[in-house]
Order: structure tokens, then sequence, then C-alpha cells
């Protein structure tokens, strides 16, 4: 944490590596999978609900809450969604429907659809490095500011041309904090600020030693670079990554978009031949 700002990379250079190679994300038919032996794992924003310009225009598409829900019910609860955004957020979004998730980055999970009960992995960022991040909005019109208690985003999508002062502006606070023990995530027209020492990938290996997803095999879904963390470990896990939009690194398959994965969803409810129909297209 002790960069400054000559060191510190440009956003281009933190762009996640691709591999547009044929043969770099073979899929074979055989790994449609048993449901009642799978866990569901699944990023919001950009994997199962379609990007916009700001986080509060997102949409649940007519069917997906019927779907996840019936999901839930073949995998006996074995479906959680894994978001950088807060549980209260991901409840608003899916409301009135409630599902497991892991929230924050990693901050929080919830193992079940009814369980009130939250573990809380994280301390929320403190209130001074938190003001200063906040003031980097200022910089130009267009900025957006997403608190999200454990995080902070700063959204640019509407302006594309403040990209570099705001990394450059969060170097210099780096430079001055450097014993704050914060991680920058660089996104699609985001930069998020968390706490260092938690991630989607350490809520992961926490969510499956529990029930119903203990022992099952885990598939996850993600778009962004903040997912690589749990596509990294799901061998480790026995388990299996698909990229939505790109071909990751070290992912089993990948998704033109977010509409591919929500129709690969409602085929994984069909029988098990429209289901491997359905996946040989997808991937």
């Amino acid at each position: 944490m002790t960069e400054n700002l000559a060191e510190a990379p440009l956003r281009d250079d933190m762009l996640p590596e691709e591999d547009d190679s044929p043969d770099a994300v073979p899929v074979p038919a055989s790994l449609v999978p048993h449901l009642d032996q799978t866990a569901i794992l699944l990023d919001i924003d950009g994997t199962l609900l379609d990007l916009v310009p700001t986080p509060r225009e997102v949409w649940v598409p007519p069917g997906l809450s019927k779907t996840l829900n019936r999901l839930l019910d073949r995998t006996s609860g074995a479906i959680a969604l894994v978001s950088g955004r807060s549980l209260n957020d991901i409840d608003l979004i899916f409301a009135p429907e409630q599902f497991p998730a892991v929230g924050g980055h990693g901050a929080e999970i919830r193992l079940s659809q009814d369980n009130e009960a939250v573990a809380t992995l994280a301390p929320p960022m403190e209130k001074e490095l938190k003001r200063r991040l906040a003031a980097i909005a200022k910089l130009s019109p267009g900025i957006l500011l997403e608190d999200k208690g454990y995080s902070l985003a700063l959204h640019y999508r509407l302006a594309p041309h403040a990209e570099k002062a705001i990394y450059a502006a969060v170097s210099l606070i780096r430079a001055d904090l450097p014993n704050a023990p914060i991680e920058v995530m660089p996104g699609k027209c985001v930069c998020e600020i968390k706490h260092s020492g938690f991630s989607k990938a350490t809520a992961v290996r926490e969510l499956m030693t529990h029930e119903p997803f203990k022992g099952r095999r885990p598939l996850f879904v993600g778009d962004d670079v903040t997912d690589e963390s749990v596509f990294a470990i799901m061998p480790d896990l026995g388990g299996l990554a698909f990229s939505v939009g790109r071909r990751a690194k070290g992912v089993a398959g990948h998704f033109d978009d977010p509409g591919d994965v929500r129709a690969w969803l409602a085929h994984l409810l069909d029988d098990e031949k429209a289901a491997m129909e359905s996946w040989s297209y997808f991937t």
C-alpha cells in the first residue's frame, strides 16, 4: 500500500487478461450439472442482470425470480447470489424475494432464503477514509458515488473522461495513508475500494462449509475483475467457473451476455436432454 502516484498502474494495466484461442475454454456436454449434487453461485450485475448506466437502474427481467426459486427447490437451497452489493441492496433489487447470498464482496453471508441471521466477515470502512474517497466524486459531473458500507464505489459510466483522474486521486490517498488496509478493485466503468483481507473468494470458501452447500460441486458464473478471485478457487473446491461477456483466464466456458445466463438457468429446470442441448449451445 506504499506505492506513489508515479508507480501506480494505469487503469488499462489493471484490466484482466483474456484468452481468445479456439481451444481456451472447451466445454463438453458432460459438464451439465446434476442439480441434487450442485451448488449454483451467481454474480448479479453483468451476469444475471444487464449492465445499465447507473446502479439504481437495474431491473429484474420477468421470470428470473421464478427461475431462481425453482432452482432453490431443485437444489434443496444450494443456490446463492455472490455480489459486491450489500445484502440489503440485493434484497431491494429482488423484492419481495430474498435469496441466500454473499454481499459486500464477501463482507456478508446469508446461508438460506428464510434465515435473517447474517454472518459479517469484515468491519465497515473507516469514516474518515470513506470521506476522503467520497470527495473524489466531485472531480467531474457524472461520477456517481455508491456507499456500500463495507466498500465505496465510484461509477464513471456517465463520465468516462474522468477515469484516469479517479485512479490518480485514489493512488494519492493510498500514498498518504500507506497503512490503511484497503484494496482497489477496478471494474466495468467503476473504481471500488474496500477493506483488504476478505473477498468474494474467502466468502465462497466459507459458504461451501455450510449446509446445504457443503459437499456439493460449486458452479460459479461471473463477469468482472472482482469475480476472478472466485474463478481461481473453483478447482480447489472441485467446481467450475464460467465467465460472461469475455473468455476469462481459468474458466471452463463462457456466456455472451446475461440473457444467455438466464436462458441457461431456465433450461436447467427442463429434462436432462434439453439441459444438455442448451449447455452445448450457450458455451
